[in-house]
């Protein structure tokens, strides 16, 4: 017997039907559809018009246990990664397990902005591998246009909403499953990527909303310096601690923020473009979703198949940064 590891044996992901279009956005603030696509790679996002987070991971999840054929109560624990919750309590995890009827899960949800979606799987892992828990979901979900100010041509082109999940079970088999991480955080970056509006150090007020301070604020120039080294850097070394080259990885499953920031980190990896997972252009940053989200598409349409090495990779506000190496575990019958 190998030893005890989470593997994902089940995925899901939902995107709201509107969509948002460069050249809707040409309408709203001075840009146009060449510049985005240039320096973004995003063409389109998707937008939640009635609803909240909580409603994006139902969807999510409702697509993951029908693939799997298990029942909500077969849950134990939910996670759910977001910068968006419903509201700042209860837990949005708490709301999603009431709406899918978890009644035997406990949850709670965790904030690491664009990394959230690795800090969970990282956290929903360790659950699952002391043999605590045995069916463990971990949802990465943000509806950011609640918080994108699209008077902002800096960060309103980039940003869209939707959910993905992932279910964590135990597996023995040598060598399957989430086989090495690497997490990182580095708070001084505080600045450069934030929304100041709402906690406890500016509650809600008129002079908040006056200032807009319930929106995000991004400094580009320096997320995208840090976020082009800490995506590749980070992902150099989990390959080096695993003794692995490009020709070894199937796939680079990154955030999905800046199509130049995905292609240094590919490069970093020795990886051909076409070993990249990219949605970018038909959903923007999604912030926790985007990993996810990718591996549920590529999972759907067959194109990921069991035995294949895969990196994760992400760089968010905090700085939030990491890897994870998983050997996927699934197997698909859906034809490439």
């Amino acid at each position: 017997m190998g030893k005890r590891r989470a593997t994902i044996t089940a995925v899901g992901h939902y995107v709201p039907e509107k969509i948002l279009s460069n050249h809707d956005l040409e309408k709203m603030v001075d840009t146009n559809d060449e510049w985005i696509r240039t320096r973004t790679g995003i063409s389109e996002r998707r937008i939640l018009e009635q609803g909240a987070t909580s409603d994006l991971c139902v969807r999510a999840i409702e697509s993951l246990l029908a693939q799997r054929k298990i029942e909500a109560t077969d849950i134990d624990l939910i996670i759910v990664a977001t910068i968006t919750p419903d509201m700042f309590f209860p837990a949005t995890a708490c709301v999603v397990q009431d709406k899918i009827g978890a009644r035997n899960a406990w949850g709670f949800d965790l904030s690491a902005a664009c990394s959230g979606f690795l800090y969970a799987l990282v956290t929903g892992a360790q659950f699952v591998e002391s043999g605590v828990y045995s069916k463990v979901i971990v949802v990465g979900a943000d509806k950011m246009s609640s918080i994108i100010d699209y008077t902002d041509r800096n960060t309103c082109i980039l940003f869209g909403d939707a959910a993905a999940a992932v279910l964590l079970e135990a597996t023995e088999e040598e060598g399957f499953g989430i086989l090495d991480h690497r997490l990182y955080s580095d708070g001084s970056g505080g600045s450069g990527l934030h929304m100041k509006g709402g906690g406890s150090l500016n509650p809600a007020s008129h002079e908040t909303i006056d200032r807009r301070m319930h929106y995000v604020y991004q400094d580009g120039k320096a997320v995208y310096k840090a976020a082009i080294k800490g995506m590749a850097d980070v992902s150099a070394e989990v390959m080096e601690r695993n003794n692995l080259k490009g020709n070894d990885i199937a796939w680079l499953v990154p955030h999905q923020a800046n199509l130049r920031i995905i292609d240094a980190t590919a490069e970093r990896m020795g990886l051909d473009p076409s070993k990249v997972m990219i949605n970018i252009d038909k959903y923007g940053n999604t912030t926790a979703a985007t990993i996810p989200l990718c591996l549920s598409e590529w999972w759907q349409c067959g194109k990921l198949k069991r035995g294949q090495n895969i990196v994760l990779s992400s760089f968010g506000a905090g700085y939030t940064w990491g890897a994870v190496l998983i050997k996927w575990s699934l197997v698909n019958s859906a034809k490439p």
